[in-house]
């Protein structure tokens, strides 16, 4: 098949796929704790990480030969090493299960909030069982298939997650533009944060991790049209886009919510239910309905998500860096293995940010999930950075169809940004936030501790077994792999 056979996404059509990779609504409460400073973290974290990571990825993505497999086979190829490869794609993978619960403590959290029923959302055994009950419904939803799952996913996102961000950043405009009482202080001077609080810091993993992801959809830019200029496109209206969103739903929440009763997981029904009722007393209901909305639409974005990481797992698989059982479907192609796997792994995150968070009104969970989410990701993110440097400078000849304008300097200067950034927030996420109490940042650090070691441990011990499960594969079936790879690059040399 041609070049340009194969790419058929238009630009618009990679902008919108993008921006339902990125956009979310349920980290708006975490970012409310930076108050104004919102807007600072926003655009530090834009300029600094978000451009220079979709920018890597992209470049990377468009190697030939690299595309397969995503992030395995970027840091695979680039460090000539499958296990680092495999550690980068399974902390990429891994941070998705910790993000199952986080979304089903925001499903939670609203229909508490919504409904009254205060004890779904602060008694930890029974919040345990409803995320267990909830991830369960989801799974066996995705056994028939994930095509209808998918077009529910496009719903509930407009429905769920579109229009009550797009409700809450209007409402909160037009009510501190009427000038009435804040439960902020917006001034140049708390533009910038107090960096006098040492959980200050901490904050701005938060909002590298409503970022996150961006690097998904440069695995499609061979599919791009026109991608010298498409993607530039892309990046420039996703990186204005991301800024204002999450600008304007951190400052919403925290203008019109009080810090000492902002709740991590509804603090969206807070604040919609506040400004509903501001401006009509009749209108508490309203403010009910799209939290039910929300929680719907979460609950269709974490179905699309269930399967969606299977693909590399499955690719890695290939490589003997998993045993083959991991590659098992059903009868509708559905990796049952992975789903299976899935629901263990959430049971155990389940029952360690519930139980070893339920101080502050599970607030510790809901940060301690938020930030272990990033810190693993981050891990893959460094491992990219570190193999697009040897790109740059050891394999620089190597075809693409796609390079980051500007030369070496350029792309070095890219690549010091990402990585230097990524570090940066590894680092300070250790450090509690000031606004938990005494007891909430001793929970925090312990379960953050102990679940960052768990998830690195992890994939270097499933790896060393990698001789038992090249052995486990069928006859000739690496051999096989190694000749498709061989044959694929004297192709693209010989300029087919």
């Amino acid at each position: 098949m041609s070049t340009q056979q194969k790419k058929k996404l238009t630009g618009f059509g990679f902008f919108a796929m993008t921006a339902s990779m990125v956009m979310t609504v349920y980290e708006f409460p975490s970012l409310a704790t930076a108050k104004f400073a919102c807007v600072f973290f926003a655009l530090i974290g834009g300029i600094f990480w978000f451009l220079p990571t979709a920018l890597i990825s992209a470049e990377m993505a468009s190697v030939e030969g690299w595309s397969e497999g995503g992030v395995f086979g970027w840091v695979g190829n680039a460090l000539h090493s499958e296990r680092l490869g495999y550690v980068a794609l399974f902390c990429q993978w891994f941070e998705v299960t910790i993000g199952f619960v986080t979304m089903c403590y925001f499903v939670i959290g609203m229909i508490s909030e919504t409904f009254g029923w205060m004890a779904l959302n602060t008694v930890p055994a029974l919040k345990f069982v409803e995320v267990l009950v909830l991830f369960g419904i989801i799974n066996l939803l995705q056994l028939h298939g994930t095509k209808a799952t998918a077009q529910i996913a496009k719903v509930g996102f407009f429905l769920g997650v579109f229009i009550p961000g797009f409700l809450l950043f209007i409402l909160a405009l037009i009510y501190i533009g009427q000038g009435n009482h804040l439960a902020i202080v917006i001034s140049p001077r708390t533009f910038f944060p107090d960096f006098r609080q040492e959980g200050t810091l901490t904050i701005f993993a938060t909002f590298i991790l409503m970022y996150a992801g961006i690097e998904s959809s440069g695995t499609h830019i061979n599919e791009l049209e026109n991608s010298a200029k498409n993607y530039p496109r892309t990046m420039v209206a996703m990186f204005v886009l991301a800024i204002v969103m999450d600008s304007l739903g951190g400052m919403s929440i925290a203008a019109t919510v009080p810090q000492s009763e902002l709740s991590m997981n509804a603090g969206m029904y807070q604040a919609l239910d506040f400004l509903m009722r501001h401006f009509n007393s009749h209108l508490g209901w309203l403010a009910g309905l799209l939290s039910v909305f929300m929680a719907l639409g979460i609950v269709a974005e974490i179905g699309s998500w269930v399967v969606g990481p299977s693909a590399g797992l499955r690719t890695s698989a290939d490589y003997g860096m998993m045993p083959q059982s991991i590659r098992r479907t059903n009868g509708h192609g559905v990796p049952t293995v992975v789903l299976l796997l899935n629901c263990v792994i959430v049971v155990v995150w389940d029952a360690l940010l519930t139980f070893g968070g339920s101080s502050s009104g599970g607030n510790v969970s809901i940060l301690v999930a938020e930030t272990l989410t990033t810190c693993i990701y981050l891990v893959g993110y460094l491992l990219m950075c570190v193999s697009y440097f040897r790109l740059i400078y050891a394999e620089r000849d190597l075809k693409r169809t796609y390079s980051i304008p500007g030369g070496l300097v350029v792309k070095t200067v890219v690549a010091v940004c990402g990585t230097l950034t990524s570090l940066f927030c590894l680092v300070v996420s250790f450090v509690p936030s000031s606004a938990l109490s005494a007891a909430g940042q001793r929970e925090y650090e312990t379960l953050l501790c102990i679940g960052f070691v768990v998830a690195i441990v992890i994939p270097i011990v499933i790896s060393a077994f990698r001789g038992r499960y090249i052995a486990a594969m069928k006859p000739g079936a690496l051999k096989k792999l190694r000749y498709q790879e061989e044959q694929e690059r004297a192709t693209s040399d010989a300029g087919v």
